[in-house]
């Protein structure tokens, strides 16, 4: 129960490494708020459930990440709960893939708006609180792409990139706070995501990797469920790659 008494909001908890966080979480003991863009019954019925399995409180909440003033009333009223944040989980995200000079200029603001200004500006939000609280975890879900640039990734993989940067300024000068901001940089994972790739390009990817293989949610979650216990007390400014040994 590595997580025991904290509380979490994990974003893009719908499905992927998001849903896979949460499972994780509420397995360690953590209560959670449940990002997802909009309710559904589906959604609630699933979380309901999982809390239930692992005996925490799991609430979800539900806005558009691009939408400052939603994002803004939604972190009020967390707060206004009773119920602070101890672990932010920047997970929602985009996939693209495309030429640079074949990718409208507009897909590339709309990929930064979802991948890192969204984080950033959901991190702003809820440092304040964590101050107030005397600290906090702050994970980013960043990605290889970000860190091994290739051909085609014009877009998310340099929206990727910016996020480690931020993940490495905003430790630097969160620290004083007592405030750990750290990034996981996933390899290729059997997520939704995966399936958009083309065939070839995801299998070339597995075959970079020592194990040959996917990764699963599950293993990206519980990397998560590391940085965001005492276990990584001493972590920050860190971009742990997930990635089966990725070449």
């Amino acid at each position: 129960m590595l997580l025991r008494d904290k509380t979490a909001l994990v974003t893009g908890s719908n499905r992927g490494i998001g849903r896979a966080i949460v499972e994780r979480f509420a397995a360690n003991g953590a209560s959670i708020w449940a990002h997802a863009r909009s309710s559904t019954p589906e959604l609630i019925a699933d979380m309901a459930e999982c809390a239930d399995r692992h005996g925490v409180e799991i609430k979800t909440i539900c806005f558009d990440v691009t939408d400052a003033a939603a994002m803004k009333a939604a972190i009020k009223d967390i707060v206004a709960s009773g119920r602070p944040i101890d672990v932010l989980v920047n997970n929602a995200g985009v996939a693209h893939g495309g030429l640079f000079q074949m990718t409208p200029m507009a897909k590339i603001r709309e990929v930064f708006e979802i991948n890192f200004f969204a984080p950033l500006a959901i991190s702003q939000a809820v440092v304040a609180q964590m101050r107030k609280r005397g600290g906090g975890s702050i994970i980013n879900i960043a990605s290889i792409a970000g860190l091994d640039l290739q051909a085609g990734n014009a877009a998310y993989g340099t929206s990727k990139a910016a996020l480690v940067a931020a993940t490495k300024t905003l430790a630097a000068e969160l620290g004083a706070l007592k405030i750990r901001v750290n990034a996981i940089a996933p390899g290729l994972t059997d997520t939704d995501m995966a399936g958009l790739m083309e065939k070839k390009a995801g299998a070339d990817m597995v075959e970079r990797t020592a194990f040959k293989r996917l990764g699963t949610p599950t293993e990206i979650a519980d990397t998560a469920v590391f940085l965001a216990s005492e276990l990584a007390a001493f972590v920050t400014g860190q971009v742990l790659r997930a990635d089966g040994g990725t070449t």
